[in-house]
């Protein structure tokens, strides 16, 4: 959420960056919300200050026997009490106004994004690592894994619907072997905090990410009122929320191994066949809350951490920014590592990694104090996956395949895997 002061003084800015993500301007709207709403604040504190005046008059009134005096104010105080419940109500729902406008306004992205309007406008930052050389055809993991008998969508579809996979046996062990891994890096490598989250949460904190109001039709919601989370950045992030920090504390670096839980609205016909797009998946998931003159250094970090992973797992890859028009609503500036899938013959996301400045702090409440100082100032978050363990499993597949049909297993992976080297057909 932006700052409604910093709107009334940089509107232009503020119209100027919604053009670079194909959002209407909202300026003028919002300052007129805001102006209607000072002023009725203004109106009900002048009558709050009648009001208790007059009621001091009263008792002036009363001590020098001016019955008339008392009973003219005391009806002035009668009127005002109607009036100040009217006025209050009037103030509450401006209030809601504004925070509904503000809540829907997405963050302003930074000066060295490139504009653009869609995924085609992303710009490649680096290539790392090369595809494989082998001859054999490429084939697409979906198919690999039927052919194992290891993994099963039409079951998976009379269980559930479709956007669904079973998964069993060596396939299944590899799929959690990478979710280990990569926990075990990130918290013995890299100084990320291991959680165990709620995955079920309510309102404030899906707010508190960005995710509500505007995007609701994308999440799964409970009978109770609460929340399926989407990606374990909610829970996360939400963790400092109405928080004061002492300075030195920061940064704050979190990872969690969660299911993740989309409904995938708008996304009917696209990667319809596999496990590319689904309502449940697992997912690394890395948070950082720092100052805001680290936010910065710190993304570039995150994503060094994220490409780690698919170095070890021997992937190739690529990093690209975002454009404007591809960024998602609450980031800044976003890099998306895109995994090589050669039965695909393209690139796919399998990370995202995104500075959010104090655009989340803002709607969570979440600050800190530097030393010495009585202020207090929001904190900066960021989120990235660590990865997308059903997309590293895809990679994975499609990448190791042998000509026989069976995916061998990458070395970083072979502590975890109990003595197997390849993923070989079920009997």
């Amino acid at each position: 959420m932006l700052d409604i002061k910093w709107i009334r003084e940089n509107a232009a800015a503020l119209d100027a960056a919604l053009a670079k993500r194909d959002a209407a301007a909202v300026s003028a709207e919002i300052i007129r919300i805001d102006e209607e709403r000072r002023e009725r604040v203004q109106k009900l504190q002048d009558m709050q200050s009648r009001r208790n005046a007059a009621s001091k008059e009263i008792g002036a009134a009363m001590g020098r026997k001016d019955q008339e005096t008392a009973d003219r104010l005391k009806a002035e105080v009668a009127e005002l009490k109607s009036a100040l419940q009217s006025a209050e109500e009037e103030v509450r729902a401006l209030d809601s106004r504004l925070e509904v406008a503000l809540s829907t306004i997405p963050n302003m992205p930074l000066d060295d994004v490139p504009e653009g309007a869609d995924e085609d406008d992303n710009v490649e930052v680096r290539k790392v690592g090369t595809k494989p050389g082998w001859n054999h055809k490429a084939i697409e993991h979906f198919e690999i894994g039927e052919a194992l008998g290891q993994m099963d969508f039409e079951l998976a579809s009379r269980i559930a619907g479709s956007r669904f996979v079973v998964l069993r046996g060596q396939l299944a062990r590899l799929e959690r072997a990478l979710g280990q891994f990569m926990l075990d890096m990130h918290t013995g490598e890299h100084g990320y905090t291991e959680v165990q989250p709620p995955l079920l949460v309510r309102d404030e904190a899906v707010f508190g990410t960005g995710q509500l109001p505007k995007f609701a039709e994308d999440l799964f919601h409970t009978t109770d009122g609460r929340w399926l989370i989407p990606t374990a950045e909610v829970s996360l992030t939400n963790l400092v929320r109405e928080e004061i920090f002492d300075h030195d504390r920061l940064p704050l670096r979190f990872t969690a191994l969660t299911p993740c839980f989309r409904s995938e609205a708008g996304s009917a016909g696209r990667d319809t066949r596999g496990m590319l797009r689904q309502h449940q998946f697992n997912k690394v998931e890395l948070v950082s809350i720092t100052d805001p003159e680290s936010s910065l250094d710190e993304l570039e970090r995150m994503t060094s951490c994220a490409e780690e992973v698919l170095k070890r797992l021997g992937l190739h890859y690529r990093v690209v920014v975002l454009c404007t028009g591809d960024m998602g609503f609450g980031a800044r500036k976003t890099y998306d590592i895109e995994a090589w899938l050669p039965g695909q013959d393209t690139y796919r996301e399998i990370s995202s990694c995104s500075v959010c400045g104090d655009f989340q702090a803002r709607r969570m409440n979440a600050r800190f104090r530097r030393s010495g100082e009585k202020g207090v100032q929001f904190v900066h978050t960021l989120n990235g996956s660590g990865v997308a363990v059903g997309r590293a499993l895809i990679a994975i597949m499609e990448n190791y395949l042998n000509e026989d049909g069976s995916v061998s297993v990458p070395d970083a992976l072979l502590p975890y895997m109990g003595g197997i080297t390849r993923i070989e057909r079920a009997d």
